[in-house]
Formats: C-alpha cells, structure tokens, sequence
C-alpha cells in the first residue's frame, strides 16, 4: 500500500467561481490544488460576450492569492441571441475557450439559457467552423419529465441531433450523471465528446440524499442518481479511456440559502476534491490511472499542453472545517462526501 501519490498539478474543467466576496473566499481552495480551471458563466447577469468574459477573467486575476499560479479558462453563457462573430473574436483573442450550453430552466441562474436549440444553429456551425467546444449541461425540462431521467431525455431529444446535424463541433457532457451519459459517451469513437465527473457523483447515489430525510448539502443538479448509474461513472472514471476527466462543479451558495424552503442546488467541494477522487480510485483499485484522468485526459481533449508542475497526496485525513467563512455573513458549507477522504494533498 503506497502512502505518497505524485502526479502532475491537475486541471479543473467544469468550476463555479462566483464573483465579488464569494470568489474572493473561494478562488484559494482551488489555486491550491489546480493550474487551470474551465470557469462557468452563469453570475447574475451572465457572461454572454467576449467582452463580459475579458471582465470576469480580470476579476479573478485580480483575486488570486499572492503567488498563486493559476490561468482561468473563460466561458460564454450560450442565448439564443448570442452572436457567432462576437464568439469567433473571442476566440482569435484568446479570450474564450469554450461556450455553455444551459437548457433555459435547468439549473442556477438558467433562466436566460436556450429554449429552441434551432435558434442557436448559425452559433454552434460558427463554432464548429472555428473548433469551439460546446459545453453541455444535459437535462431537459419539460415539466412531465421524472428529474431522474432528465439526462436520458435530452441525450435521446437533443444530443443525438447535434451530433448528427454538427459532427466536427467537440463537446463536453458536463457533471455525467448516468449509464445513458457514460454510453452515449463511449458510442462516440471519433473523440468529439467527452464528459466530465465530479466528485460528489462518485461518492454519493439518492438515498444518500434522501433517505432519513433531506440533506440539502448533497443537493446538485443534475441530481444524484441510482446507485447503478453511480457505479457506472466510477468504472468510467477509473477506466483510463481518455474521453473521461475532471470536472468538479464545486458551486458555492450560502448556507442560509440551502438550508430555506426551496434550497439551492450546487455543492462546495473545491477543498476536497482531489482527495475525494483518489479515495474513489483506490477505492477501486485504479490508483495508477488516477493521473490520467486528473490531469492528462482534459487537456487532451481541449488541446493544451498538460502542466509540467506536480503535486503529492500523502495518506491521512484532512481535519476539514464544517463551513467557509464568507465577509457579510454567507458562510459555505464545505462538502465532504459521506465520510472525510483517507487522502490529502500535501501543502
């Protein structure tokens, strides 16, 4: 039993970073462990143009903690009035590294997303042309359809034709929450899909959310599923395929604002992410190709140099604290899993 584990400093594909004293709090947890992040769009207002994304980027430079090495990858939040010259120049810039693709509706701040993917056609042919990644949050949300098998849904209604209709356009299924999602991923064998996973749906399946009452702070969209469709995203994560990387979807919100009614979706996992993954690639005796999928797979696929830097977990808990302080009140619970990892990233 090894109890050092060296690999090169990972990549983060898929982050919520907020923006004013909420990204002030969270940006260190992630500047401590990764080099790159893919930052997501959806602040209020969002991130729709190049310009809105030059904005946000000089803000989190602006907020890195001295010395800090650490190179924000920006978003746009895909609208059906997005314009494809704007993106294009984004782009030549250096400015944009992929667009997102929320389902109006979905999930935090959607409600401006797509509602008829035929209006955002001239967009996703621009990005094709330009090899623009797409980024997919993948759930319908028709009203009739069971939460548990939105991803299925939007996979058979929406997915399959943008794959018919934009076969050179590359895309990421973000936060992969199914079998249906790992399938559809592995039946592509042209290497234009892949799919991120995160943490919290490698550790957790719905009883963990539900069973003996409701634990808010397991609360994510997509949701956490059965444990079937949990074991299918360990086997896929662990299996060295290199359409598989890490994506965390560690998303902030305020304590007082999970713990209400009607709590917000989206877990804090930033702190403990990379212990989390090693503990579930141990757990499935994978640890040899933990690596290639924290850190080598992703920038495969978004066709950038891997980082020379390194970093070493060493075996041991963490003594993690219960929340993150915030200024002005909104502390943030920090995610856990069901358990403290049995691993640590050294400092």
């Amino acid at each position: 039993m090894t109890d050092t584990l060296t690999i090169r400093r990972p990549d983060d594909w898929h982050l919520h970073l907020r923006d004013g004293a909420m990204l002030r709090a969270v940006l260190p947890h992630s500047t401590a462990h990764f080099a790159r992040a893919i930052v997501m769009p959806n602040l209020t207002p969002p991130v729709v143009t190049a310009a809105d994304a030059r904005a946000y980027r000089d803000r989190i430079l602006a907020a890195l903690p001295e010395g800090a090495r650490f190179t924000p990858l920006m978003t746009a939040y895909l609208t059906e009035g997005t314009d494809p010259d704007d993106l294009a120049r984004g782009r030549e810039e250096g400015v944009l590294t992929a667009v997102k693709l929320y389902p109006a509706g979905a999930t935090t701040n959607s409600h401006g997303g797509v509602r008829d993917l035929a209006k955002v056609r001239p967009v996703l042919e621009r990005m094709q042309a330009i090899g623009l990644p797409l980024l997919v949050h993948g759930e319908v949300v028709d009203p009739e359809i069971d939460i548990f098998d939105r991803e299925a849904v939007f996979i058979e209604r929406h997915l399959r034709p943008i794959r018919a209709d934009f076969p050179e356009l590359r895309i990421v299924m973000e936060h992969v929450t199914t079998q249906d999602g790992v399938d559809f991923v592995l039946d592509q064998g042209d290497g234009m899909v892949g799919a991120t996973i995160t943490p919290q749906h490698l550790v957790l399946n719905r009883n963990d959310l539900l069973v003996g009452g409701v634990r808010p702070h397991y609360y994510c969209l997509p949701v956490v599923k059965r444990e079937h469709h949990r074991l299918a995203l360990r086997k896929a994560a662990t299996s060295g395929d290199p359409r598989f990387f890490l994506g965390t979807d560690s998303a902030p919100h305020p304590v007082h604002a999970k713990e209400t009614a009607c709590g917000c979706a989206g877990v804090f996992n930033a702190r403990v992410a990379v212990a989390c993954y090693a503990q579930a690639f141990e757990e499935e005796g994978a640890l040899d190709r933990f690596e290639a999928f924290a850190s080598l797979n992703g920038p495969a696929f978004y066709r950038l140099p891997v980082n020379e830097e390194t970093v070493t977990l060493v075996r041991g808990a963490e003594d993690l604290p219960e929340r993150l302080a915030v200024p002005g009140g909104d502390d943030v619970h920090v995610f856990r899993g069901k358990a403290v990892p049995g691993w640590r990233v050294e400092a």
